[in-house]
């Protein structure tokens, strides 16, 4: 018994019992013979599919079939068996029989052939001339003239001589409506039982009871487009002998392709899914999360989402993202799969592809939430409150940016009878609430720091936890580190204790404000008014140590609807020469100078951080402007910072011998190691970590920490580039010219006026400058860098001045 499985229109598996030989069928399809070499009529070939179909379900139910039929079945066959054996005779007589299958034919002039165009083109050509030793020139059916290899040819259509090229159109028309692939499930029947192979003019012979030209093309075509009956067992040049498959391998190509055809139709719905929502407008998109619901379409945006930024994870979505852009008429490349995800609505506009590519955590999973509230709940026992300093007297300034969502520090200063001023550092205090090696603490060494891009935060901890109970709050009574210095009257260290503290936050102030109480000079912000003066006698002593000063302006921005198509953008600068901004960094650098006293007195292993400068002679850049300009040429020649975990090192360019940071343990995780340490050693308890211990997590945190950076920078530069394109081409700027990178490239600082009610700063670099020549707005590989070409979009006011450091210039975009 004979399984077959039919392939045409998807059916499904029918039984043949003992199937009626090929020949006999044969005899019901055709009525009568063609004369020899005369083309099958289409209405014939029609009637004729129809008859085989008739007489393939004729036979598989032929036990209903009276006795005659089978009778006149069994005499078709031996008439054609004689007929051709007859045929055979004569070809024999007339040397025409090929004793070799695979022997190829010569090539001449006026032969009608099928070669491949490339890959996946075939084309029928008829044959002109040669072109040299063994390629020839010849004519395809589009009227092109070409130069073809040998090799190139799939098959010469046998019994044709001085063909018309005119005519190959109608000869393949002719051939495409004959085509019936239903035709080879019967041949395979056949020949499987015979266990015989056939080339292309032997299985003409069998289905269309002829070999004339048309009809051995025709097999010709079935066979080289079958991909479940038969297999090419040999070839040699154009020619081919196929055998059939066995029933078994049949079976599983019928298999893949019907699951190949289901896939094919699934690619198909997706098209039209992705065609439908690219043309919605951009409210009326479907939300992202509306592709993830149901999982066929989810896997197939996932394969996208991951093609666009690199990350496939087998060849498998590969293959599967690149067959959905070539579907949507797409090149295969990441920026294709990008610009359709943000077409459909699946990416924003602005998308941030940095945090993508590079696995950002951005929100914290439902466990450590979870961890993270259960520590707000539970109410920790606080293991320093007895020996908590009570400071709540002391009036506290909380200075930060404005739309700052944690506070980590906070500052109070005073004026002692012998003149000398003290000042507190007051530092929120995160580890009342985690302990090393809990799960919230390993999701905090994991992030490294907290991320604050100008689209979103993406906080080191849970916001309930960082906001509600580690962050200083005004008002309420806050548990903090405290440090506390007494200053010299030149500004150096008089004396310093580290306690662990309760406040009470007196003012939340932006700098914009405390630059204001502080020029105002009130007397009831006495407190103010002496911090800023403590931090003027800090800056001028670490100068005469060696200090360099780098203080230049900082851009930030915010984007509050960054999922808008066009997001309003804000613009900020940050001058930190301001004096509020001089008195936080003074303060801050100041608790890190004490806390690096403090551990080596006590030998605590720190993360000790210094950046050594001995070689640097700031006097030779005296000739620089003081400012921007001479801040950016020392910047570009410091050396890198360098950490040491059992003892500090200076600190060149900060003017100290020592420095640990401390100040902000919510966000960065160095700073919370040091918390670890230093409260552990005033419990009088075992340090939780040797300085090996320390190095090893540092080197996984730093890492982490400078991947931020990259994205912060990245992400900066994005917004004020954006922030740039809409500005009109005619808006004037005033341009500084900070630095040469190397020949005729500069630097520029640009003082933006945002004609919302004040002046706005914002710092761009980059550019070359060329005498007597206009600027243009570039992108940049930097952060506040705008790479800047000849152009007509800035013009210069003096374009016969030379350039130069520090030369002002007025630009227009």
């Amino acid at each position: 018994m004979m399984t077959t499985i039919r392939a045409a229109n998807g059916c499904s598996s029918s039984v043949l019992r003992s199937p009626p030989p090929l020949r006999a069928l044969r005899r019901l399809c055709f009525s009568r013979r063609r004369p020899p070499g005369a083309p099958p009529h289409p209405a014939a070939a029609a009637r004729s599919r129809a008859r085989w179909s008739a007489a393939a379900a004729a036979a598989a139910l032929r036990c209903e079939r009276s006795y005659c039929v089978h009778s006149l079945v069994e005499g078709v066959i031996e008439e054609i068996r004689e007929s051709r054996r007859r045929r055979l005779a004569c070809s024999a007589s007339n040397g025409e029989l090929l004793q070799d299958k695979l022997v190829n034919r010569a090539l001449e002039k006026g032969l009608l052939l099928e070669f491949k165009k490339d890959s996946e083109k075939v084309l029928l050509a008829v044959t002109q001339r040669p072109d040299g030793k063994k390629n020839w020139m010849v004519s395809d059916q589009n009227g092109v003239s070409s130069s073809i290899k040998p090799q190139q040819i799939t098959f010469i259509v046998p019994g044709v001589e001085n063909f018309d090229q005119k005519e190959i159109s109608d000869f393949l028309q002719r051939a495409e409506d004959n085509l019936d692939p239903t035709l080879l499930e019967f041949a395979w029947v056949e020949l499987l039982e015979k266990n015989k192979s056939v080339t292309a003019e032997e299985l003409a012979e069998m289905i269309f009871g002829g070999s004339e030209p048309l009809e051995s093309y025709c097999a010709h075509l079935l066979l080289s487009k079958d991909e479940i009956y038969f297999t090419v067992i040999e070839a040699k040049g154009s020619r081919r002998i196929y055998g059939p498959r066995p029933a078994a391998q049949v079976e599983e190509q019928i298999r893949r392709k019907l699951a190949r055809e289901a896939a094919e139709k699934e690619i198909e719905e997706f098209v039209q899914l992705l065609t439908s929502a690219k043309l919605m407008p951009y409210p009326a998109k479907p939300r992202k999360s509306s592709w993830l619901t149901e999982e066929k379409i989810r896997k197939k945006i996932e394969s996208l989402e991951c093609y666009a930024i690199d990350a496939c994870k087998n060849d498998e979505q590969r293959k599967l993202a690149g067959v959905i852009l070539k579907a949507m008429g797409l090149t295969k490349t990441a920026s294709s799969a990008v610009n359709l995800l943000i077409d459909i609505g699946y990416f924003p506009v602005h998308v941030n592809l940095d945090l993508l590519k590079l696995n950002v955590p951005t929100v914290h999973s439902d466990e450590i939430i979870s961890a993270a509230e259960s520590l707000l709940l539970s109410q920790l026992v606080d293991l320093d409150e007895t020996d908590r300093k009570d400071l709540t007297d002391l009036k506290v300034y909380a200075i930060d940016v404005d739309e700052a969502d944690e506070l980590d520090d906070a500052l109070s200063a005073t004026r002692l009878l012998d003149g000398r001023i003290k000042v507190w550092i007051h530092v929120a205090d995160p580890a009342r609430f985690v302990r090393p090696g809990s799960l919230v603490d390993r999701e905090a060494m994991k992030r490294g720091t907290s991320i604050f891009l100008p689209t979103a935060t993406y906080p080191m901890f849970p916001e309930t936890l960082a906001m509600a109970g580690m962050s200083l709050k005004q008002g309420e009574l806050c548990n903090a580190v405290t440090v506390s210095v007494v200053l010299h009257s030149d500004g150096s260290i008089a004396e310093f204790a580290v306690d662990n503290s309760i406040i009470k936050p007196t003012y939340m102030l932006t700098y914009e404000s405390a630059s204001e109480l502080i020029h105002l000079s009130l007397e009831e912000e006495i407190e103010l008014k002496i911090l800023s003066e403590a931090a003027t006698l800090r800056l001028q002593w670490r100068r005469q140590q060696g200090a360099i000063d780098t203080a230049t302006l900082e851009t930030r921005v915010k984007v509050p609807d960054p999922e808008e198509p066009e997001p309003e953008i804000k613009l900020y600068v940050e001058d930190q020469a301001d004096p509020a901004m001089r008195l936080v960094s003074e303060m801050m650098i100041l608790c890190g100078e004490v806390i690096a006293s403090y551990g080596s007195q006590n030998n605590i292993p720190l993360p000790y951080r210094g950046q050594p400068q001995s070689n640097i002679d700031v006097s030779a850049f005296s000739h620089l402007p003081e400012g921007p300009v001479r801040s950016s040429a020392l910047v570009k020649i410091m050396r890198a910072a360098e950490f040491d975990f059992r003892k500090p090192i200076r600190h060149g360019v900060l003017g100290i011998p020592g420095y640990v940071q401390f100040t902000s343990p919510i966000r960065r995780y160095m700073d919370l190691l040091a918390h670890y340490q230093l409260k552990a050693f005033l419990r009088g308890e075992s340090l939780p970590f040797s300085a090996g211990q320390l190095e090893g997590i540092a080197s996984s945190v730093n890492m982490n920490a400078r991947l931020a950076k990259k994205i912060c920078n990245t992400s900066l530069r994005y917004w004020i580039l954006e922030f740039l394109r809409r500005q009109p081409k005619e808006k004037r700027y005033h341009a500084l010219i900070l630095r040469f990178i190397k020949d005729r490239i500069a630097a520029l600082l640009l003082v933006e006026q945002c004609g919302m009610g004040g002046s706005k700063d914002f710092l761009i670099e980059g550019g070359e400058v060329a005498e007597a020549e206009p600027l243009r707005l570039w992108d940049s590989n930097c952060v506040y860098i705008i790479y800047v070409w000849l152009d007509t979009y800035f013009n210069m006011t003096k374009p016969s001045c030379l350039v130069c450091w520090g030369t002002h210039y007025d630009v227009t975009w």
